[in-house]
């Protein structure tokens, strides 16, 4: 019961990154990505408090994505597995995501679009989930 305790604290903790994500976060392209606008201009911003929201932000959904899955399959080896591809799949995104910000979205709106949701929003948890609890299905048949 303790288990699932956790796997739903760390839920609520990505719900709340979520809900708060405009008081807590510097995120001047919340807005310019909200309003689906093509032709929106591009809001002034630092570039110093944007990487660092960013990195926070990561941080934060990282150790909630961390904590569910532990706590979903009880496996240490696991866990550091999904550690380091969050961790590569930020590796690899963030720099182009950067990137398409120095550009001013040149790269176009909707890459920039799903660039920026593998950023800030949890997306490989979604898919490293459904991952292991096939993994696990196939280590019970075996």
């Amino acid at each position: 019961m303790l288990r699932y305790f956790w796997v739903l604290l760390g839920i609520l903790g990505l719900i709340g990154i979520r809900v708060l994500e405009d008081v807590v976060f510097y995120d001047p392209f919340l807005m310019f990505f909200k309003s689906a606008d093509h032709s929106a201009v591009l809001p002034n911003f630092h570039w110093g408090k944007l990487v660092f929201s960013y990195l926070l932000r990561f941080g934060l959904n990282t150790f909630f994505s961390i904590l569910i899955i532990h706590f979903l399959f009880l496996n240490k080896e696991w866990t550091k597995q999904a550690f380091v591809l969050i961790t590569l799949i930020f590796v690899i995104v963030f720099p182009i995501y950067l990137l398409c910000v120095y550009d001013k979205f040149e790269f176009g709106y909707l890459f920039s679009f799903y660039i920026r949701r593998f950023v800030i929003q949890p997306l490989p948890l979604l898919l490293i989930v459904p991952i292991f609890y096939y993994r696990k299905k196939i280590a019970q048949l075996t």
